[in-house]
């Protein structure tokens, strides 16, 4: 695997994700976090950006997503956003994590969810 990475590192947004029927009518915040991996030697040799990942375009694709479409899971929006990253940019793989700041469960915690990682090593 390559060890080379592009981070874009806690990108909020306010989805409507979630198993109870309150979560899909009031919606709530997510953070997600991406770790992109590609060669990015060339990209530093040349100062092009053709040879890396335009992380603007990144965030957009990732935004459409949580705040556009509907998952019951984190599971699932994790799934659909490694997916899509890996159909539209030039990677050898991702990792995503998505956090669930204000999960309905009662106790104190700073955030729960998920983090797959989805590329040439999974096929």
């Amino acid at each position: 695997m390559v060890q080379d990475k592009i981070i874009l590192k806690g990108m909020e947004f306010y989805g409507y994700h979630g198993v109870l029927p309150e979560e899909k009518r009031l919606g709530q915040r997510f953070v997600i976090d991406l770790e992109l991996y590609r060669d990015l030697q060339e990209a530093g040799l040349t100062d092009d950006l053709r040879y890396t990942i335009n992380y603007a375009e990144v965030y957009q694709l990732v935004e459409k997503l949580v705040a556009g479409e509907n998952y019951d899971l984190v599971e699932a929006l994790a799934e659909g956003i490694g997916a899509r990253i890996l159909e539209n940019f030039p990677v050898e793989g991702v990792l995503v994590r998505v956090q669930k700041p204000q999960a309905p469960i009662p106790g104190k915690f700073s955030w729960v969810g998920v983090e797959i990682y989805r590329g040439a090593d999974n096929e």
